[in-house]
């Protein structure tokens, strides 16, 4: 079987889940080497999973090397990516494409100029409970989508005195966040034609965390943190989403499509597994077993330091099947670009009071087909993998 030589490049904490599921679940993924400016980093992935460590230069001079996942943190992204596409490689990145809009739009049109394969995270649309739901909704079972509501909180300042990326652009709640709930949105509806939004200026915060390093210091995280938006999508759908990054670290996410016969109620789009529940009229909530793999379920090795990733990676795995294939990839740079502006054009319509027309679209990705499984049936092993064939 062909298998697709991969790279990795930065090598912090989410590569932990990324480099354990390529070298477990997915099949396609050939791990030949690791890359991190700091070396310690590298170096630590590389004694535990025993994958060599590589520069920069040389992932790029492998000819055999196609694809590289790019791991590194926002602000890194553009020119990352562009160094690789520049030197002919496949690039799937986590999230968001980059920091600025018209960079991210920069990177989607050398791609394909060059013809090569740009994928964006995140990709948890590809998850059961989003697969799931989406299969419900294209067999009628709310009957026509009328709306939908997204709505997410937590203490992003209070986050920022240990992981210090949120400090910088692309840190922010909307970008580090919010970015899931928008592309479950799209994933499930479509391309957005409007965009409104009021946006509430980060406030200053003061470290409180004693072992993070900067208790008693103060400062404000580049990005802001609240917004209150609405969209209007292309199908007519209209939506609302509320990110509250300035609450507290209790998490209450919602994500509710509303239709002419039911809703669904879905669980959190940064997950995999979020439940579907199903309510008609006059009945009551119903939870919906899954129709998809990609539940999130631990199959392989140790667990990670904390439930950090679940099935990171997906996205990258059905882009390296497509590469194969020669078809479109379903984390495309259309629908990571599409994403990007409309977090942009909630900044854009706050800041100049005025409603944002979008300028990008994207082909809806197809679902994956359903009745594939991950789960461990009398010690067989059933293969979520062969649905992103």
């Amino acid at each position: 079987m062909e298998r697709i030589k991969t790279a990795i490049v930065g090598c912090g904490m989410i590569s932990y889940i990324y480099i354990k599921n390529f070298q477990n679940l997915f099949s396609v993924i050939d791990l030949v080497g690791i890359c991190d400016n700091f070396a310690q980093n590298a170096e630590e992935k590389s004694r535990l999973f025993h994958v060599p460590v590589m520069t920069m230069e040389e992932i790029k001079a492998d000819p055999e090397i196609r694809l590289v996942v790019n791991l590194t943190g926002p602000q890194a992204h553009y020119p990352v990516i562009k160094e690789l596409l520049e030197a002919g490689k496949n690039v799937y990145t986590e999230k968001t494409l980059c920091v600025d809009f018209e960079q991210g739009r920069e990177l989607a049109a050398l791609a394909k100029e060059k013809g090569l394969y740009l994928g964006v995270a995140p990709d948890t649309f590809l998850g059961a409970g989003l697969q799931t739901a989406r299969l419900l909704i294209e067999r009628g079972m709310i009957g026509r989508v009328t709306s939908a509501r997204a709505a997410i909180n937590r203490s992003q300042a209070l986050n920022s005195e240990l992981f210090r990326f949120i400090r910088n652009p692309g840190g922010g709640f909307a970008y580090d966040i919010g970015v899931y709930y928008v592309t479950a949105l799209l994933s499930l509806l479509g391309p957005v034609k409007k965009v409104t939004g009021f946006v509430s200026e980060a406030r200053e915060h003061e470290a409180r965390i004693l072992r993070a390093g900067d208790f008693g210091n103060t400062w404000k995280t580049a990005d802001n943190n609240l917004y209150a938006g609405s969209m209007l999508f292309e199908n007519g759908t209209v939506a609302t989403l509320h990110l509250d990054g300035e609450s507290i670290d209790e998490e209450q996410p919602s994500l509710v499509i509303y239709g002419t016969e039911g809703i669904l109620n879905l669980g959190d789009p940064n997950s995999f597994h979020g439940e579907v529940r199903l309510q008609f009229n006059n009945s009551p909530e119903t939870l919906m077993p899954f129709t998809h793999g990609f539940t999130g379920m631990t199959l392989y090795g140790p667990e990670p330091p904390a439930d950090y990733g679940q099935h990171r990676g997906t996205g990258a795995a059905e882009m390296a099947w497509a590469m194969i294939g020669k078809r479109p990839h379903r984390a495309s740079a259309e629908l990571g670009l599409h994403t990007l502006e409309i977090l942009h054009g909630l900044d854009v319509s706050a800041a100049e009071e005025r409603v944002y027309r979008m300028t990008t679209t994207f082909r809806q990705p197809d679902p994956l087909p359903c009745g594939y499984t991950d789960q461990i049936l009398g010690g067989m092993q059933c293969d979520a993998e062969g649905s992103l064939v």
